[in-house]
């Protein structure tokens, strides 16, 4: 094939050329057909495929992240149920308004078992919290070592819940000890206190 048979070439009558020219029309041919397809079909196929991938990829790492919040969870679900139940069970423990009176009792009987004499025993002022109310009660006792420790440990095995603040001991007579200490009493508000403390909170939050 040379340059006149190219010049000389009748596209209206491609089929009688010499073989090489008539190849060589058909590789223009083809190579214009791949461009134009690769141009109108196969680039938008490849960007579509390119968006595909991403949007693969964004919804496995949301699968992911929703994964571990499902587990998560889970976690925090058990962990809500064991504080319910921790709560409940400390509740129990804790007396309503017509009890602390005995508890009070209670307590004052522990230190007798024990031998060991009271000096003072003065509940303070009760103040409320979130659903419960404290009670503080300001004791001086007198004793041997041993008895003053029994009554503590016996304090903290009480069926309700107490506990001993600002434990002073001070040395008395005939090797005995003066404890000086608050005793810490708790019980839970009833449903017209925990109302009344909830308008109260709702009141000062609007201040």
């Amino acid at each position: 094939m040379n340059l006149s048979d190219i010049n000389n070439l009748d596209l209206k009558d491609i089929t009688s050329a010499p073989a090489p020219v008539r190849g060589a029309v058909l590789v223009v041919l083809f190579a214009a057909i791949v461009a134009a397809g690769w141009y109108l079909v196969w680039a938008d196929a490849l960007r579509n495929l390119d968006s595909a991938r991403q949007e693969e990829q964004t919804l496995r790492d949301s699968y992911s992240i929703k994964k571990g919040q499902v587990f998560h969870y889970e976690v925090h679900k058990r962990r809500l149920v064991e504080v319910e139940q921790s709560l409940a069970a400390m509740l129990r423990q804790l007396p309503d308004r017509s009890q602390m009176d005995a508890l009070l009792a209670d307590i004052n009987q522990v230190g007798v078992g024990r031998g060991l004499e009271f000096e003072l025993f003065r509940p303070g002022v009760e103040t409320p919290a979130d659903f419960y109310a404290t009670l503080p009660v300001s004791i001086k006792v007198g004793g041997g070592y041993h008895d003053i420790g029994g009554f503590v440990s016996d304090l903290a095995k009480m069926p309700r819940i107490v506990t001993l603040h600002d434990v002073s001991l001070t040395a008395g007579k005939d090797n005995l000890l003066s404890m000086d200490a608050r005793v810490q009493t708790y019980r839970y508000l009833d449903e017209n206190e925990l109302a009344a403390a909830k308008k109260q909170k709702q009141g000062g939050a609007k201040k």
